[in-house]
């Protein structure tokens, strides 16, 4: 094999796992025409067709998807014993991918990565926010960051954050027009501002519980998004009322800016976990970012 192909064979190995040449060139760091030009080259030297393209999708070829499952496994085997040399080191080294929302982005893993990394300039880490429930394995990341009721049975699970808790709020100009809401199905007669979750396909059911019982209410509004800054942006302008976590509008609450409603309905539940599969041989570098994460009751 002429070591001119080594690259063009990583080129074709993202492109078939992405089934996207625009996704594949990102994760590479080369240009998607560059990516394009190597493939069909590669498949000129070989004297097959790798890849199937159409307008709107990339899909791999009966010899193209005997190539992946031959010497896919084989490259993934080369790029973990070169992570696991990082051993031979003096200091962990090396990259890690995870990925996690937004919330738990910017409310744990920021606030431990600022700390960790000036003491460790040989660590890597590529944060990628995303609310779907992500296949870490498929995806090739290292870790990913959900609630402790969300990982799954077969994965390593360290807890990273406190339980958390939800608020229901609204502004004082909102409940100047409207009556506070007394139970959680009252929030069906306001304005309130939607979240939508690509993990469920569709609009969040904000959910309660009081003495056990718990409930799901659908709600209705003006709005609705998909991140944190708009939706507190949302409340605090008196457009409606917000489901947040308590940790988000606390400060509003305490300065009077947001009002609290329905408080004895929002019950604690799990916070964030890390998790990787367990077959997984963690590296130094990861062990020290699972350290660093760890979560310790003061």
């Amino acid at each position: 094999m002429l070591r001119e192909n080594l690259n063009d064979f990583l080129g074709f190995l993202a492109v078939a796992r992405e089934q996207n040449f625009t996704r594949a060139a990102a994760k590479l760091g080369v240009s998607q025409s560059a990516l394009s030009h190597a493939i069909r080259g590669l498949e000129a030297r070989l004297g097959v067709r790798l890849l199937a393209r159409t307008t709107r999708s990339v899909a791999t070829t009966p010899a193209g998807e005997r190539l992946l499952r031959t010497i896919g496994p084989r490259f993934d085997q080369i790029e973990a014993e070169l992570a696991d040399l990082s051993e031979l080191r003096d200091r962990p080294a090396g990259m890690i991918r995870i990925t996690a929302g937004e919330h738990s982005a910017e409310t744990v893993l920021w606030p431990a990565l600022k700390k960790l990394l000036p003491t460790y300039p040989d660590i890597k880490v590529e944060l990628v926010v995303d609310y779907g429930l992500t296949d870490i394995v498929a995806e090739r990341y290292d870790a990913g960051v959900r609630l402790g009721e969300q990982v799954a049975k077969d994965m390593i699970a360290v807890r990273i954050g406190p339980d958390l808790r939800m608020a229901v709020v609204g502004s004082p100009s909102y409940f100047a027009r409207r009556p506070l809401p007394k139970r959680p199905q009252d929030l069906t007669e306001h304005n309130c501002i939607n979240i939508r979750l690509p993990t469920l396909g569709g609009i969040y059911a904000w959910e309660f519980e009081k003495r056990g019982r718990a409930l799901k209410v659908r709600v209705d509004g003006q709005l609705i998004f998909t991140n944190l800054a708009l939706r507190l942006n949302a409340v605090r302008d008196g457009l409606g009322l917000a489901y947040m976590t308590e940790d988000q509008v606390e400060a509003d609450i305490a300065s009077g800016r947001l009002i609290r409603v329905l408080e004895d309905w929002c019950a604690p539940f799990a916070g964030y976990h890390l998790y990787y599969p367990s077959r997984r041989q963690p590296t130094p570098a990861f062990a020290v970012l699972v350290e660093a994460l760890r979560y310790r009751t003061r």
